[in-house]
């Protein structure tokens, strides 16, 4: 077991390929490109080295839940070093461990129990190394390991594949919104693109650029109702439970990071609850925005759902559809962001909305954008669904392969 290296942040940005805590935490695998860079010597990669069986465990975190996420690393990768928040495990002999295995029975709930039931907290959370010196592993024989950890990582090539697909049709869906209303090549009456083709352009002293004739500008309260929400009393327990009303939060949209679409957090509430906290059900198509602790994460809401007080939701109901008020939304969100204010922490207001523009097109023509892109639509919303029923059958599946309740053929 090895520490990572120590280093300054004028070594961060450039140089050879660097492992951060970031990326051990949101991964199973350590990824076939790290994303981050760090200047390191020879002696330090030889030292702080990342090869085809090593496990990363994050080391320290504000939470005891941040703790202990593992990592493992399927192949070499020359010249990379790795972060000294995190703990470097590698096998002294080869045969013990299949690798693929380990990373999922690392992330099991089995696993992160004993983590966080041996953590460390002062003022930050800290990982007793000691605790290996007597955690028992439950581990088979290799090939059952291999067989286990081949067919799970089936399962997660699926949902990666998935999300790749998804990854691809949101740019493609984003290209087009750009062609029709930031370059103003929407389809006209003939079908070819508008300002290209000669469409008449005035000029808008609101945007301070020229918009084509007929559209207007208007703050982003234009595109919908601006909805917020709250928490219900945590004193009652019976406000809150599991199968109930989907009630969302901010760290809700931070876990669904990646995802355009979702259906429910980590905790619903009940119908006593929602009278309580005088909670309003949004229905689906409601584009969600996060309005602090993070602010600016975005989801379309998949059904009727209710939010915490930490958004500021628009729903579409000014005659806009969905995906544009997403992507309206999701454009203006810079602009957003930047305007953001707080003593305590960032959030944005109900005045930053109503201060932030943006271009109203014609309604016949949002109409048509949102019509054209519904293909992708539907298929991005398959592909997240898909990717839910395959999490939740690798997550069902892992301890009975793990106790030997059940077998892969």
């Amino acid at each position: 077991m090895s520490s990572g290296i120590s280093t300054s942040a004028a070594q961060a940005g450039h140089g050879a390929p660097f492992l951060s805590f970031s990326t051990v935490f949101n991964h199973y695998f350590v990824p076939d490109v790290l994303p981050d860079r760090m200047d390191t010597s020879e002696s330090e990669q030889s030292r702080y080295s990342i090869r085809a069986g090593d496990v990363f465990l994050t080391r320290t975190s504000e939470t005891v839940d941040e703790l202990g996420m593992s990592c493992v690393a399927l192949k070499d990768f020359p010249q990379a070093t790795y972060s000294g928040f995190l703990k470097r495990l590698r096998p002294k002999a080869p045969g013990l461990t299949d690798p693929k295995f380990m990373a999922f029975y690392l992330r099991s709930p089995l696993f992160r129990k004993t983590m966080t039931n041996n953590a460390v907290m002062v003022l930050r959370a800290s990982l007793n190394e000691n605790i290996f010196s007597y955690l028992d592993l439950l581990l088979p024989d290799l090939d059952t390991q291999a067989s286990i950890g081949e067919f799970l990582h089936l399962l997660m090539s699926m949902i990666d594949l998935n999300n790749r697909i998804n990854a691809e049709l949101e740019a493609l869906a984003k290209t087009i919104y750009d062609y029709w209303f930031v370059q103003f090549d929407f389809p006209d009456a003939q079908g070819r693109p508008y300002k290209s083709s000669g469409g008449a352009m005035v000029w808008n002293g609101t945007l301070k650029r020229e918009i084509p004739a007929g559209w207007d500008a208007g703050s982003l309260e234009a595109l919908g109702k601006i909805a917020g929400g709250s928490t219900p009393s945590t004193a009652e327990a019976a406000n809150f439970g599991q199968g109930m009303i989907p009630w969302i939060t901010p760290k809700d949209l931070s876990n669904n990071k990646g995802n355009k679409f979702i259906a429910r957090g980590e905790t619903d509430v009940s119908e006593a609850g929602m009278r309580a906290a005088s909670l309003t059900l949004y229905p689906a198509g409601t584009v969600l925005m996060s309005s602090r602790a993070p602010v600016g994460y975005l989801a379309i809401a998949l059904n009727p759902v209710t939010t915490n007080q930490g958004f500021k939701s628009f729903v579409p109901s000014k005659g806009y559809g969905t995906s544009f008020v997403y992507y309206a939304v999701k454009r203006a969100l810079p602009t957003i962001i930047q305007h953001a204010s707080g003593s305590t922490f960032v959030e944005i207001s109900g005045g930053v909305l109503k201060s932030v523009h943006a271009v109203l097109p014609d309604k016949a023509v949002t109409s048509a954008f949102c019509s054209a892109i519904e293909p992708i639509v539907q298929r991005q919303k398959l592909a997240e669904l898909e990717n839910v029923e395959l999490t939740q059958l690798r997550d069902w599946l892992l301890p009975l392969l793990m106790n030997g309740q059940v077998r892969v053929a």
